[in-house]
């Protein structure tokens, strides 16, 4: 019997809840006899959604994860796991905090980045001082861990001294739905559902938040504007923390006609918005890992992403690659990826063949083994 929080995937619309969703679904698919106990944290929030197997039971509690916080993390009381989920031989913890387990359970963390020890300039105070608090703390109780990329095992090595070999790389994958939508009509339809418009747009995506690195994507848009290129921004994510600076810079680049905050987009809709975009920038300081760049990819759309923490190891050579603070680089990479069109078409074949090597099947695969190498130890 193994039990997995899938508290990210019912709680958030996007990343880690995405990379849950689409890892858990991926193992269904694979594994189709073993018992899976799916955790799940403030299930009375909304209605739960159908179990993704017949082997997969849910294991909902009315206590939101804010309150588990409190008492597992702040108040320290050792109330296990299995109090909600029933026996189980192990538990994987798939958002960088693992709960207290019977001593004999054995456990899996996932730790999606270190973001907020790289750059904590980047992060809000409150949420930084618990991740330092507990994130070490879950780091040296898990019997494994897994890390989304190679530059997040060297992170763990290198800030936590964690060893190496109690560290896996398991990499995200990109769903088959994210294709080319080349339908003019389901692309007019997206645009007018998020009042985007008809001129041509830079796609960007993720929580607004100063790691996005989103005030320098708006000042490179607005040296675009100024050299003439008639150019929208569209941001897709839902609030986040330390948001001022982002307004501020639209406001003081007179860029309020032209920078569209969209909010969290359906998923069924992300491939559209890809599709129509003129490229995608992803010009954060860190990532674990980076999935919208595969995504951009896999719907044929020209990528510039940053050169730091996962991004290079994610992108390969599909995508232009630029210094996250560097402005002008960035708008002028921009400008390439918009105008050139046989720079576009090289990468965009690059890219298609890149997200070959991405697949939650894979991903899946690699985690059934890790749970049956756990349970043998």
């Amino acid at each position: 019997m193994i039990g997995i929080d899938y508290t990210p995937a019912y709680e958030q619309g996007g990343g880690i809840g995405r990379y849950v969703r689409e890892l858990v679904a991926a193992l269904a698919l694979l594994d189709s006899q073993s018992p899976y106990r799916l955790f799940v944290a403030g299930a009375r929030r909304h209605q739960l959604p159908p179990a993704p197997g017949e082997n997969f039971t849910w294991k909902p509690t009315p206590l939101t994860p804010r309150w588990l916080a409190r008492l597992w993390h702040r108040a320290r009381l050792p109330i296990p796991i299995e109090v909600i989920t029933g026996r189980v031989q192990l538990f994987h913890a798939t958002d960088f905090v693992l709960p207290p387990t019977f001593p004999q359970t054995r456990t899996l963390l996932t730790v999606h980045d270190l973001s907020f020890v790289c750059v904590p300039e980047t992060a809000s105070p409150s949420l930084k001082a618990y991740l330092d608090a507990v994130v070490p703390r879950s780091v040296r109780r898990a019997d494994h861990i897994l890390a989304d990329s190679q530059a997040t095992r060297d992170d763990l090595i290198t800030f936590y001294n964690t060893p190496p070999e109690k560290i896996s790389v398991l990499l995200s994958g990109v769903d088959a739905r994210f294709q080319p939508v080349v339908d003019s009509q389901v692309l007019m339809t997206i645009r007018s559902r998020y009042r985007i418009g008809s001129a041509p747009y830079i796609f960007s995506i993720g929580t607004v938040q100063p790691r996005k690195n989103y005030g320098r994507l708006i000042q490179a848009l607005a040296q675009l504007r100024q050299a003439g290129s008639d150019i929208h921004l569209v941001i897709a994510g839902g609030h986040g923390w330390l948001e001022d600076p982002i307004y501020d810079s639209i406001r003081q680049h007179d860029m309020e006609s032209f920078v569209h905050f969209i909010g969290f987009a359906d998923e069924a809709d992300l491939p559209g918005l890809y599709s129509a975009a003129a490229c995608f920038a992803f010009p954060s300081l860190y990532e674990g890992f980076g999935l919208p760049v595969l995504e951009a990819m896999a719907c044929g759309t020209p990528v510039v992403t940053s050169n730091v923490s996962s991004l290079p190891e994610v992108a390969g050579d599909a995508a232009l690659m630029v210094d996250p603070y560097d402005v002008e680089a960035l708008a002028d990479s921009l400008h390439r990826l918009i105008y050139d069109e046989t720079l576009r078409q090289r990468l965009i074949s690059l890219g298609r063949q890149r997200v070959r090597r991405f697949t939650w099947q894979a991903a899946a695969a690699q985690l059934q083994q890790t749970y049956t190498r756990l349970l043998e130890e």
